[in-house]
């Protein structure tokens, strides 16, 4: 670390140590947050200027290092409130009460005799920006020794600093310690060791790399449930934290951890499990009760040796690679091959607008309505679909048992010649769609019109629409606009045949509040037609004690017909025509009559029609 130096060409704003220091810290401990960004919006405006003239300084550091030096792995700002931790371990020599700024870089294993190299030319980068900064240059290797050294609190540091550049291998760390720490925090007394293993350790992790890790839970004092109950109790929250702690830590790695009792643990130690084999040799512990490093250690002298069983355990995991890729290559037909046709298949049909069929339905349903209906798909992907289905269908019933990789590389072709075209073919359903779509609507439209104004050519109609309705304020005035759109997008279709998703979507909006309006009007013209057609009237029959209550009867009359409903409450109808002859009726018949009637005639009723409503009723009053 060197000395800061006076620069007169310093662009770069400084900024006040200690406000700098509390940024950091305001940093890390967002790392709650799965990105910057949402942390930064609770942030007040002129922290915020701060923490990007940080984040510039630290940005032109990192994009000039990484220039000379592609392979390095990670370069992130350590947590201000381990400071101390940082300083003790790394013996930094500092002046009184000076604050500093600490800042890893891990470089993979092959490139660690270019440490000295790397350090030289960050001091030189960073010796004329403020607050000071202090770097620390490690190799992978040296990152897991600290752990081998028992020195958590550091590693804890370190895990939880804020990364300016991660190839992987932090996030990976970062994701790890927090569930760590979740499950100390809810049942330390039965964790034995925390093991890292796999691609972070070998400094291969990449943001997407799976973190493997194994818990050894101590089970030699339970006494209230038995050894299976404890593994399965603490294994079930063990994996829910795995899926808390990727959150947390804000990355895509996925967390795979594998939970062993101690008592079983310890029989595979002795028996040298090729699994545990390789765990103890390959694994750092990220917290140990005093357990794990033994164990490695004993490993390492030779002590711990596999028995006779464990030999031939290992000796069976070569003999088995050929079944296990004929296997794998086998489980690429049927899952990757068959789902990564079936399902979009299946998309396709829905697109068109019918239910997704079951897979062994799918083939003949994409033959009928594309191939033989529609004519838009070819026969030969028909036949591909089906090969394939046919294929996982007599593998999954033991038909097929072998698969080689000539056939597999055919089948793989055509999967792909078959998604290829299921996309041209999808365009094709959706111009169809569309189609319909612009063709429904306007029909929709002017059928509601045909409704409200009787028959008439599209321009009859439109004028009708202006001057009846948007005239005189029966509906809004900016559906005016709609319906010319609706007919605007039926000619624009019929000649171009384009339209695009939005203008779709668009259109499809709009005639909705455009039928509503007027649907809701032709729903009060006919109400009003009926009610200009109702009659109500009011009876009471039998005479002195026997009278009965009043009841109430409704009376439609139409030019030649009437209807009479009895009773309201039970819609009891009668049919009556104009020579008084009654038959009966129902409420379906009334409301054809209602419907096709031509609302502009006259009504009339006949003395034969009264005599017949006087018979069934009785005296009666009409209420208007």
């Amino acid at each position: 670390m060197t000395k800061e130096k006076n620069n007169k060409n310093q662009h770069i704003p400084e900024i006040d140590p200690e406000k700098a220091a509390k940024l950091v810290k305001q940093m890390v401990e967002s790392r709650k947050a799965v990105e910057m960004k949402e942390l930064e919006k609770e942030i007040p405006e002129k922290v915020k200027q701060d923490i990007e003239k940080l984040r510039k300084k630290l940005s032109i550091f990192k994009k000039q290092l990484l220039k000379k030096h592609k392979y390095i792995e990670a370069i992130s700002i350590m947590p201000p409130q381990a400071s101390q931790i940082i300083e003790d371990e790394e013996e930094v020599d500092k002046q009184k009460d000076e604050k500093l700024i600490h800042v890893l870089v891990l470089v993979p294993e092959d490139n660690e005799k270019e440490i000295p190299k790397i350090k030289v030319e960050a001091i030189k980068l960073i010796q004329n920006i403020k607050p000071k900064i202090w770097i620390h240059i490690k190799s992978v290797p040296e990152l897991w020794e600290i752990c081998f050294d028992g020195k958590y609190p550091y590693v804890d540091a370190i895990s939880m600093s804020f990364p300016i550049h991660d190839k992987g291998t932090l996030g990976a760390l970062r994701a790890a310690n927090i569930h760590k720490t979740l499950i100390l925090k809810k049942f330390e007394r039965y964790v034995v060791s925390y093991v890292i293993v796999g691609s972070v350790v070998r400094g291969q992790a990449i943001k997407t790399s799976d973190v493997d890790v194994f818990i050894v839970i101590d089970d030699t004092d339970v006494k209230r449930m038995s050894r299976y109950e404890l593994r399965e109790k603490l294994r079930a929250m063990i994996f829910s934290y795995a899926l808390e702690a990727s959150g947390m830590a804000g990355v895509k790695n996925k967390l795979s951890p594998q939970v062993y009792i101690l008592t079983e643990f310890w029989e595979a130690v002795k028996d040298t499990h090729p699994v545990i084999f390789t765990m103890i040799r390959d694994g750092v512990p990220l917290y140990d009760r005093g357990a794990f490093m033994p164990w490695k250690l004993l490993l390492k002298m030779g002590k711990i040796k596999p028995s006779p069983e464990a030999i031939d355990m290992f000796m069976s995991l070569g003999e088995k690679v050929a079944d296990n890729v004929r296997k794998k290559l086998n489980d690429i037909v049927t899952e990757d091959i068959y789902w990564g046709v079936l399902t979009p298949s299946q998309a396709a049909i829905m697109l068109y607008g019918l239910p997704p069929p079951t897979p062994k339905e799918t083939p003949a349903v994409i033959r009928k309505l594309f191939v033989q209906k529609e004519k838009i798909l070819e026969e030969k992907y028909a036949k591909i679909l089906e090969k394939i289905v046919t294929i996982y269908k007599k593998y999954e019933h033991e038909e097929i048992k072998v698969i080689t990789g000539k056939e597999i590389d055919i089948l793989l072709e055509e999967s792909k010649q078959y998604v290829e075209r299921l996309k041209k073919l999808m365009d094709q359903i959706e111009k169809k769609a569309a189609e319909e779509m612009v063709i429904q609507v306007y029909n929709t439209v002017f059928g509601l019109l045909k409704s409200i104004f009787g028959q008439g050519n599209e321009t009859i109609l439109r004028q009708k629409f202006d001057k009846q309705l948007i005239k005189k304020g029966m509906i809004s005035p900016r559906n005016q606009k709609i319906i010319q759109e609706i007919i605007d997008a039926k000619k624009k279709y019929k000649k171009t045949k384009k339209f695009s998703k939005h203008d779709i979507e668009q259109l499809r909006r709009k005639a909705y509040d455009l039928v509503s309006a007027l649907s809701e009007y032709a729903q009060r013209k006919e109400m009003i037609e009926i009610e200009k057609k109702k009659i109500n009237l009011v009876y009471q029959k039998g005479k002195g004690k026997e009278k009965q209550k009043p009841k109430k009867a409704e009376l439609f009359i139409f030019r030649d017909i009437a209807f009479l409903n009895v009773d309201i409450s039970t819609d009891e109808i009668t049919r009556i025509d104009s020579k008084g002859k009654a038959q009966k009726s129902d409420k379906d018949e009334l409301a054809e009559a209602l419907k096709v009637h031509d609302h502009t005639t006259r009504m009339k009723i006949t003395p034969q029609m009264f005599a017949t409503i006087k018979k069934i009723l009785g005296d009666f009053d009409i209420i208007l």
